[in-house]
């Protein structure tokens, strides 16, 4: 039987992507423009800046995906959106691109729930069978997710306050290593002592599965403030800021993700053992979203999920950052269980994974 072909746009936050995929599991094309060098200025993503962003490149990006893989709109079989959640002034340049492309061209259109995307690409690249257990880390969210199916997922436990991706770019921009931090500091870790910096393990001597950073990343400014000081001291009593050591730097790097990890160890721990996981016998221990590229969790995974006998699985780097290819799979993965629009979405800047 002929595959189908998915055309997948990517827009919820600071890349516009597109790409070409079919049920096969084939990636035909993949196309991503990053604005990360227009916000890196401002040490963050600013979402008016993004939105436009994204209305500039929508058309090039499209089309390049298309003449990528050597089809045109006409072979598409299925036009897949995020349709959030996300900064919304982007999901609504993505979205109604779509929309208006699956209308033009009379294709069936999927709306896709971003989150679902990153949850579902390890079925892309290694065909990961339901249930299965879940972390889902990125710079807006921290969950552990029990997958079912498409569409059925149940909440384990969430962070109760910032999201780990957030965590660490904050602790970049103390540091002054420049935006986006969390790459930089987990290359900065592997060089560092983990023992020199105390970081505390927040909810680790509680019970449930539920996450808290924001202590870690105080933790990590005052500690900071303290060691500034203390190097910064001149002995006319002057405060002069002086840079901070290398040697210093990757230590405070490795003993921050190392708090990190003890916390998503803990969590993910109590998931495994949580009886709602246990009744549903899930296959795999699964990561997904931006901080899956992150080399302390992704190994401290893989031993955990060794440990409880249970398959590890993560999508290769390239496609734990937002990406059109996730989107085009979700969209095939949705649009077999027959979830195609039928009526008018709107676009939505929150939209959880258990109201799907």
């Amino acid at each position: 039987m002929k595959p189908i072909l998915c055309l997948g746009i990517e827009s919820s936050c600071d890349e516009t992507s597109a790409a070409v995929v079919d049920s096969d599991r084939n990636i035909l094309s993949h196309v991503i423009y990053s604005q990360v060098p227009q916000h890196q200025k401002f040490g963050g993503v600013v979402p008016e800046l993004a939105a436009r962003a994204h209305i500039l490149a929508f058309e090039d990006v499209v089309r390049r995906a298309l003449l990528d893989a050597g089809k045109t709109i006409n072979d598409i079989d299925v036009i897949a959106g995020v349709a959030g959640p996300g900064l919304i002034g982007g999901v609504i340049v993505g979205w109604l691109g779509a929309v208006g492309m699956a209308q033009g061209a009379g294709k069936p259109l999927v709306a896709v729930n971003h989150l679902e995307a990153h949850a579902l690409v390890p079925r892309l690249t290694n065909n990961t069978e339901f249930p299965f257990l879940l972390l889902l880390a990125s710079g807006g969210h921290s969950q552990i997710l029990l997958v079912r199916g498409v569409g059925d997922y149940e909440l384990i436990g969430q962070t109760l306050d910032d999201s780990a991706g957030e965590c660490y770019d904050k602790v970049a921009k103390m540091l002054g290593l420049g935006y986006p931090g969390g790459p930089v500091v987990d290359s900065r870790a592997g060089l560092g002592d983990s023992a020199r910096f105390k970081f505390p393990r927040p909810l680790c001597d509680r019970p449930g599965c539920d996450f808290s950073f924001s202590g870690i990343k105080t933790a990590a400014r005052t500690i900071l403030e303290k060691c500034r000081g203390r190097i910064s001291s001149t002995p006319n009593g002057a405060q002069d800021i002086a840079p901070l050591q290398d040697e210093f730097i990757d230590d405070f790097c490795a003993s921050f993700q190392a708090a990190v990890v003890d916390v998503m160890e803990n969590r993910m721990r109590n998931a495994i053992r949580d009886e709602r996981v246990i009744a549903a016998s899930p296959t795999a221990l699964v990561v997904a979203g931006g901080v899956a590229k992150n080399s302390g969790i992704r190994a401290m995974l893989e031993r955990l999920a060794a440990e409880f006998g249970l398959e590890y699985s993560a999508p290769p780097l390239s496609l734990c950052t937002d990406n059109g290819a996730m989107v085009a799979w979700a969209g095939i993965e949705n649009f077999l269980h027959g979830r195609v629009v039928t009526e008018p979405v709107a676009p939505r800047p929150r939209w959880p994974l258990t109201e799907l």
